[in-house]
């Protein structure tokens, strides 16, 4: 091998063996006492006066569209979250008459009920931009004629901001409509086991679609949403304003004429020293199509008006809850649907006392229930005395007695009354 190629094999190992070495070859050099390499590479007498060059700064990342600038870049799917609930019942304690019924409420009261899951909700929602917002929430748990646990959709909308606090905002989509005080607070937030026939009978299923406007100051929005995470059993953020028009037939249901209902509602929280007192009113209006039997006839659609009015003072730790409806909508009389008045309300004290939430609620209803077959007339009379106890956040667990009256569902629609026990296990996901 010639002198000429050895030298080069030994110099490409000595390089190899330089970049593979754990230290670097400057490493096996003695440093030279600092004030030498001053003097050899600065001209200055002074070596103090010589400051090192400063390093070039980053260039920052240009924001995607629809990203804050310093802000990690991320994937609108990945600021979804997922949550939920379920609540399992069972009806069929100390029941003195089968034949009551609450087919607007819980579908296990009355004979042969057994154990139930009246809720099963898996909710996704989050920010997919800065201005929207989505939020999706189908039911597992529904009661389709004699189907139980048949998945239905209850909300599925977007929230669309016209301002950076989102103070203003427009919600298109199905979801719950701007009417009352208890039929906005969640199921997973009440105490009672059901809502109030009173205010329920206005919107069934609390839903329907459409588009609301929803005002609310930034600092109310952060008020409406402690007095949900404080356990204080909130309505949640549906703004201080709220207007909105939507189809009137209830959700998962087809519209049925060309007249959209409108609807309004004002509410503010007070806060007086600790205390937190709501006043909210609001109403409805429009024109509701009737399902009927053979039988019976009706208008092709009948004006259905209401109008509330609801106080809540929040338990701290004595509350107090109330609300009431007038209005005029379909009601059968004999073998036609005709418009007739309506009213009721209802009343309920309560407590927050550690991790217990005692109730008393009473309620009465007398009207027409215009999303059943025929709209007949209603008469409730209800009083609900129970116990909420949440021994951790993601169980809570509810016993209640109840005492009641209402009208049988079936003609020729007879008055039943009967009292039970009541006994609920819910978990928070």
């Amino acid at each position: 091998m010639s002198l000429a190629r050895l030298a080069a094999r030994s110099a490409l190992a000595a390089v190899f063996g330089l970049l593979l070495s754990p230290r670097s070859a400057a490493a096996d050099v003695p440093a030279a006492p600092r004030s030498e390499i001053a003097l050899a590479t600065i001209p200055s007498a002074d070596p103090a006066a010589v400051k090192p060059a400063p390093k070039p700064a980053a260039k920052p990342e240009k924001p995607k569209p629809g990203e804050s600038a310093g802000k990690a870049s991320q994937h609108w799917y990945e600021k979804l979250k997922i949550r939920g609930y379920s609540q399992l019942r069972y009806n069929q304690l100390g029941v003195t008459n089968e034949r009551l019924v609450n087919t607007q409420g819980d579908r296990s009261i009355g004979k042969d009920g057994g154990f139930l899951i009246r809720r099963a909700r898996l909710i996704l929602q989050g920010d997919v931009h800065e201005r929207v917002f989505v939020y999706i929430q189908p039911d597992f748990a529904s009661v389709v004629s004699d189907q139980y646990h048949v998945p239905t959709l209850r909300d599925w909308y977007a929230d669309i901001a016209l301002d950076a606090k989102k103070e203003f905002r427009f919600r298109v989509g199905q979801s719950k409509v701007p009417y009352g005080f208890e039929n906005m607070q969640s199921s997973q937030n009440r105490a009672p086991f059901d809502r109030s026939d009173a205010l329920n009978s206005a919107v069934k299923d609390e839903r329907d679609l459409g588009i609301f406007f929803y005002w609310a100051p930034e600092r109310i929005r952060k008020r409406f949403k402690a007095l949900v995470d404080d356990g204080l059993k909130g309505s949640g953020d549906y703004g201080v304003v709220a207007l909105g028009v939507y189809n009137g037939q209830t959700a998962n249901q087809k519209e049925r004429n060309d007249t959209p209902h409108v609807v309004g509602r004002v509410t503010w929280p007070f806060q007086i020293g600790k205390q937190i007192v709501e006043i909210g009113a609001g109403g409805y209006a429009g024109k509701f199509v009737v399902k009927t039997a053979d039988d019976v006839t009706a208008p092709d659609e009948i004006r259905d008006i209401r109008a509330h009015a609801s106080f809540v003072l929040y338990p701290q730790p004595i509350g107090l809850q109330a609300e009431y409806n007038i209005g005029r909508g379909p009601e059968l009389v004999g073998d036609r649907v005709v418009e007739r008045p309506l009213h009721g309300g209802y009343v309920m004290a309560m407590a927050k006392i550690g991790s217990f939430v005692p109730y008393v609620r009473g309620v009465l209803y007398d009207g027409g229930r215009k999303f059943e077959t025929n709209a007949p007339h209603y008469k409730v009379r209800e009083l609900e005395m129970g116990l909420e106890w949440q021994p951790i956040p993601a169980v809570e667990a509810t016993a209640a007695y109840t005492i009641a009256e209402r009208t049988y569902p079936e003609p020729p629609y007879p008055q039943e009354s009967g009292r039970l026990v009541r006994l609920q296990i819910q978990v928070n996901y």
